[in-house]
C-alpha cells in the first residue's frame, strides 16, 4: 500500500528521482570562520540540507562536577531551526535531537587530543537551517571543520555520508523521499588518515553483502569530502 505523498517508484529508468546515480553524492558546499564571535565555525550545504556549527572552548566545565581531571570532554548539541522542515518544528530539544548529539560526540571524540585540554569542556553547537534529509552526517561533517578552525588540537577530521538502500537498489547519500520510503538507511562517520570507523547506526536491513558493498561507496565518498573539508581551512587561512 502506498502512503500519502509516497512516490510510486524511488528509481526510475536507471536514475533517482533528482536525476543522481546510485553512488552520486549531493553537491557539497563548506565554508570556514563564519562566526566572528565563536572558536571556530563552519557552514556547510549538502545537496538542499545546510548546517551551522560553532565551537566554544575549551573553557570550564559546568556542573564542576562533570570535569575529568586527566582530559576534556566534547560536548555536542544538535538543534533544528523551526523553519528547517515545511512542518514548523516544535521549540526545545526532541528525543532525536538528543540521540543526535550524542552520537556527534561519539564521533567526533576519537580524533581530538583531549589529554591536552584537562578539566575542560569543548562545546559544539550545530543548528539545521534546511533539512533535506543527511542532517547528522552534515552536522559532523560541519562540526569537525569547525573544531579544525578553533585551533583544536586534532590528529585528523571527522567525514560522514550514508548510505542506504531504495527501490532494492544501494544507494549513496539519501535525500528526502529515500530517506522518508526507502527499505534502509546507514549513516557512518569516517576518519579517512586510519580508515576507522568512529560511527555506524543503520535503519532497516540489509545483507552484510549489501553493508560491504555501501561501506566501499561510503568511503569513497568520504574521501571526497575530506578534500573539501581542508579546502575550506585551507581558503580560511590562506594555506597552499
Amino acid at each position: 500500500m502506498v502512503k500519502k505523498g509516497q512516490p510510486e517508484k524511488l528509481i526510475v529508468k536507471g536514475k533517482r528521482l533528482d536525476g543522481r546515480g546510485f553512488d552520486q553524492m549531493r553537491d557539497v558546499s563548506i565554508k570556514a570562520g563564519v562566526i566572528p564571535e565563536a572558536e571556530g565555525s563552519a557552514e556547510l550545504s549538502l545537496g538542499e540540507t545546510k548546517v551551522i556549527a560553532a565551537v566554544y572552548g575549551p573553557r570550564e566545565v559546568i556542573p564542576k562536577h562533570l570535569a575529568n581531571p586527566e582530559k576534556g570532554i566534547i560536548k555536542c548539541v544538535y538543534t533544528m531551526a523551526s523553519f528547517a522542515t515545511p512542518d514548523r518544528n516544535r521549540p526545545g530539544p526532541s528525543r532525536r535531537s538528543v540521540e543526535i548529539s550524542k552520537v556527534m560526540a561519539e564521533a567526533l571524540t576519537p580524533v581530538v587530543n583531549l589529554e591536552k585540554y584537562p578539566k575542560t569542556s569543548i562545546d559544539v553547537f550545530v543548528e539545521v537551517t534546511n533539512a533535506n534529509a543527511g542532517t547528522r552526517t552534515a552536522a559532523i561533517n560541519a562540526a569537525s571543520v569547525a573544531l579544525a578552525d578553533a585551533g583544536i588540537e586534532m590528529n585528523d577530521l571527522v567525514t560522514s555520508i550514508a548510505g542506504g538502500k531504495a527501490d532494492g537498489q544501494l544507494i549513496l547519500d539519501l535525500f528526502n523521499p529515500e530517506d522518508n520510503y526507502g527499505e534502509a538507511d546507514l549513516p557512518i562517520a569516517y576518519l579517512p588518515r586510519t580508515g576507522e570507523v568512529s560511527l555506524l547506526q543503520m535503519d532497516g536491513e540489509l545483507t552484510p553483502a549489501e553493508i560491504e558493498k555501501l561501506l566501499k561507496m561510503i568511503k569513497k565518498a568520504c574521501e571526497e569530502l575530506y578534500k573539501k573539508q581542508k579546502n575550506a581551512l585551507r581558503e580560511r587561512y590562506k594555506l597552499k
